[in-house]
């Protein structure tokens, strides 16, 4: 399996390595594992769905 650095993944996605970091440690990238004091995500990881934001707003009349 080919895996990628949270650096990878943060420009492939668009985020911050911070918060790549975050996702790691909360368990929500499927596959990412700890090695040391690095974490690597394999390539085929999709990025988790940001939950501070909703997606269903309801339209104001």
């Amino acid at each position: 399996m080919d895996f990628i650095t949270t650096k990878e993944a943060a420009s492939k996605w668009g985020i911050s390595d911070r918060r790549i970091l975050q996702y790691c440690t909360a368990g929500r990238i499927d596959g990412a594992e700890k090695i040391g004091h690095a974490w690597l995500i394999p390539k085929s990881a999709s990025k988790p769905v940001d939950k501070r934001y909703k997606t269903n707003k309801k339209e104001v009349k």
